[in-house]
């Protein structure tokens, strides 16, 4: 009795050694690593253990390169992303039911899997599926995630991986509470509404002051009829050469057009648009008659001259145009 005893515990780690080498064994070696630590930090040798058939799990593996010394910014983007997928299926499936792992290779712990697998960038998302039990393939072969549309949210990326995975439960994304962002923003509307009750006796008047609302409206029209948002869609270059070693501040055509013409054509609008003011309001207002003559002479004189520019430059825009004005 004595020596069946000997003999059984001679031969339990034998067995517990078996067990560790069935895919079995491996899943729940991984899986307590998980509930530790999730998704799991890999190296060489434990990314072949893990990925190496048979295999009665899924396995989801992101490699990546997040050490500043690589450049990699999309990988340091994605990285609190693919934390979240990881922490997520682990928080939801502590049991094991979906019999899915989540693991992370890096750059710096995995230089020989990246070279078997000739990697040239990263990240990139490799799932392997099972090859034995429920929902096993016959083909082992993993299926490959590239980041092609630049960083993905755990949201965009959780589809693709349940796709691929056998039918069964699948945990939602919890995403953690930023109670940074919290304090952030709470701290910066308490900071406003300070500034505002503390500035308010101050910036009422200018915020009811009509004629300050008149230049901003006034300032826009002149902004946009002259051809800013034209400016803005077409890309059009600010001057071009005239091939003569100069510059050309218009050009040709109605389709056409230059960013210093824009600024020029609304200051054409601007000084038109106050020497009107000036006559229908400023001249009427002065109580000297004379005075308002030599303002009703000088007014129309500066109308009449920026007028006639502007039908000057209507004619270079275009060239059939019959009209103009002295001296232009």
């Amino acid at each position: 009795m004595r020596l069946f005893s000997v003999l059984v515990l001679a031969l339990l780690p034998l067995s517990a050694l078996a067990a560790k080498k069935t895919p079995g064994g491996k899943f729940w070696n991984f899986q307590s690593k998980a509930l530790q630590s999730s998704p799991v930090k890999l190296n060489d040798a434990s990314y072949e253990e893990l990925t190496t058939a048979p295999r009665d799990y899924s396995a989801v593996v992101l490699l990546t390169a997040v050490e500043a010394r690589f450049g990699c910014q999309l990988c340091r983007e994605f990285q609190p992303e693919w934390d979240i997928v990881g922490k997520s299926w682990t928080r939801g499936d502590r049991q094991g039911a979906t019999r899915t792992l989540f693991g992370t290779l890096d750059f710096a712990d995995g230089k020989n899997t990246f070279q078997k697998l000739m990697l040239q960038t990263a990240p990139i998302i490799l799932l392997f599926p099972p090859t034995t039990g429920p929902g096993a393939k016959a083909d082992a072969q993993f299926i490959r995630y590239d980041f092609t549309t630049g960083p993905q949210t755990a949201e965009q990326i959780y589809p693709w991986i349940t796709r691929h995975l056998p039918e069964g439960p699948q945990p939602p994304i919890y995403r953690p509470f930023n109670y940074v962002r919290l304090i952030a923003v709470t701290t910066i509307l308490l900071g406003v509404v300070s500034f505002l009750s503390i500035a308010a006796p101050y910036l009422l008047p200018l915020i009811q002051n009509r004629n300050l609302w008149a230049a901003i409206s006034l300032i826009i029209i002149l902004l946009f009829t002259s051809g800013h948002m034209f400016n803005h869609i077409r890309k059009v270059p600010y001057v071009t050469p005239d091939g003569k070693g100069g510059v050309q501040y218009f050009v040709g055509g109605f389709s056409n057009q230059l960013g210093l013409e824009t600024q020029i054509i609304a200051a054409i609008y601007g000084i038109l648009s106050f020497a009107t003011i000036a006559l229908a309001l400023r001249v009427p207002r002065m109580t000297s008659s004379s005075q308002q003559q030599v303002m009703v002479f000088i007014w129309s004189a500066v109308m009449f001259g920026i007028y006639g520019f502007l039908m000057r430059v209507f004619k270079i825009k275009n060239g059939a145009y019959p009209f103009r004005l002295p001296p232009f």
